[in-house]
């Protein structure tokens, strides 16, 4: 079953007294932007189409809503792992999701996504949480477990056992071990910091090479799922001959720190195990336990010395901290086991990342300021000051920018527009981040300014005067005036009209405009003769 909670926001206007509550309200809220969260949990690798939630009911909104609105999800991912179906106002599955392919193992597991609305523009996060169902066995990265004890090994020796893996979480993932009935080895089992179970077997009988020179054991991994699954390895002894002192480490935890993106060889820390015996028994060899799994991949250990050195690449993004298992072993096959900590520092090597959620262009001359014209996400892979981002606009323009939820920020007018003065702007947004020395990134938007009928035809003259002479025929031209519109398009369409007046005793109707386009200039003509007696103005 999936369940949905959700917060609403919502901007309330009020009107002045005096004018009309209607055209104010319109004015003022047309524009308001309205945010609100809910949160949905669901198990992995349900069907496609699989229910979620009613997002309408959950937020609020009534499916003409979601269809004016032009409800949809939008998302940064490659996969877009869930479908808005507007018509019916509810949250589907739309693609396979696998958890332990989403989060590995990470708890809680969630991905979060934007519901955006336009008309007027409405911004609502939804995080999805996935939990896990029981679909993977502990597995061992090894078929067997090889061990060379010497029949001297003291009762409480110790030796470490291969972990298994379980790409489950919770109740689901490794619960514990089991080791088969045998007369001299019990099993011990511990956790790490991080949660993770590891095994070790520790002599309570000593072993005698006569008596029997091989044991032959095995180590079961289960999880704590319903059905439980479980999986085994074989544990291979093969019995030594005289060797009675364990390599034993100069401190249980070792700790380090590197710094991100290190080069391959960069020193992080010496291990140091000594052993008490003599010649070739006394000689101790280091290397990782397979606790470590892919920490392999970026850390090697010299056998001989105990350094650690880098191998691979080491990103902060990715692990903050290790932790390494390592363990020193004799030419008799006793071992000790030791834990090293490398902290890994942050460096600003990512810049910040813009993301257009919804701009809006042409916008109306007479908007007024306040009005939203986009939004934006920004993020920074980076942490701390190096994560923490500013946003700003360069040019001196009519507009400002505003921070609404974590990483999100919305695009505004601040000042009255005039198309008959700019047309057009390239707003250009630039994010930088805290870091030294600090990364930034610049996006331009272009945006146009669309024309209102907010201006008079203006005549190029206030007084235009003509001389003609008498017994003129109909038709002729008398004089040329001209008026312009700095409006465009049909805004600036001009029509002449006279007005109704007389003109040397006789009316003005019988004078005639002629003009052609709007930007003509216009003509006027004889309706009649002229005698000297006619004069006009």
């Amino acid at each position: 079953m999936s369940s949905g909670t959700g917060a609403v926001g919502w901007r309330k206007c009020r009107y002045p007294p005096g004018q009309n509550l209607q055209l104010f309200l319109f004015l003022l809220c047309r524009f308001g932007f309205v945010n609100g969260q809910i949160r949905y949990s669901i198990p992995e690798e349900m069907r496609k189409g699989s229910f979620i939630g009613n997002v309408a009911q959950d937020l609020g909104l009534d499916l003409k809503r979601l269809r004016s609105g032009r409800a949809r999800i939008v998302t940064g991912e490659n996969t877009q792992y869930t479908e808005l179906k507007a018509d019916k106002g509810i949250l589907v599955v739309n693609d396979r999701i696998d958890r332990e392919q989403l989060c590995f193992d990470t708890m809680p597991c969630s991905f979060s996504f934007e519901v955006i609305l336009e008309t007027p523009m409405e911004l609502h996060q939804i995080t999805v949480e996935i939990t896990d169902i029981n679909d993977h066995s502990p597995t061992f990265k090894r078929e067997n477990i090889l061990f060379e004890i010497s029949e001297s090994a003291l009762s409480g020796a110790r030796f470490p056992l291969t972990s298994a893996e379980d790409a489950d979480v919770g109740t689901n993932g490794l619960k514990e071990y089991f080791l088969t009935e045998n007369d001299h080895f019990v099993l011990k089992q511990h956790s790490n910091a991080d949660g993770k179970r590891y095994a070790e077997m520790v002599l309570q009988k000593p072993l005698d090479r006569e008596t029997n020179p091989n044991l032959l054991l095995k180590l079961i991994a289960v999880d704590g799922g319903n059905p439980q699954r479980s999986g085994t390895v074989n544990i291979n002894i093969t019995i030594l001959d005289i060797n009675d002192n364990a390599p034993v480490f100069n401190q249980s935890v070792y700790k380090a720190a590197v710094t991100e993106n290190s080069p391959r060889d960069t020193y992080v820390i010496t291990v140091n195990a000594t052993d008490a015996d003599f010649g070739p028994n006394s000689i101790v060899r280091y290397y990782f336990s397979d606790l470590n799994s892919g920490s392999n991949d970026l850390f090697k250990i010299d056998e001989k010395s105990g350094t650690i050195f880098i191998i691979g690449s080491v990103d902060y993004e990715k692990d903050k901290k290790y932790e390494l298992q390592i363990h020193a072993k004799d030419q008799g096959g006793l071992t000790d086991s030791s834990k090293v900590i490398i902290d890994v520092m942050d460096v600003n090597d990512n810049a910040p990342v813009i993301s257009v959620m919804s701009f809006s262009s042409p916008v109306s001359e007479d908007s007024p300021p306040g009005t939203t014209i986009g939004i934006i996400n920004v993020k920074d892979l980076d942490s701390a000051e190096n994560g923490q981002v500013s946003c700003r606009i360069e040019e001196n323009v009519p507009f400002k920018i505003k921070s609404n939820l974590k990483n999100y920020y919305t695009l505004l007018t601040y000042s009255i527009l005039d198309r008959e003065s700019v047309s057009e702007y390239n707003i250009t947004v630039t994010v930088t981040d805290a870091g030294v020395p600090p990364l930034s990134s610049k996006r331009t938007f272009n945006l146009k300014i669309s024309d209102v009928n907010d201006n008079s035809p203006r005549f190029l003259k206030g007084v235009y005067d003509a001389f003609v002479f008498e017994n003129n025929l109909p038709g002729v031209s008398i004089l040329v005036i001209k008026a312009k519109d700095p409006d465009e398009n049909q805004n600036a369409r001009i029509s002449y009209i006279l007005e109704e007046s007389r003109v040397g005793g006789g009316p003005v109707s019988e004078y005639s405009l002629s003009y052609n386009g709007a930007r003509s200039p216009c003509t006027a003509i004889f309706g009649h003769h002229l005698f000297p007696s006619h004069r006009f103005f």
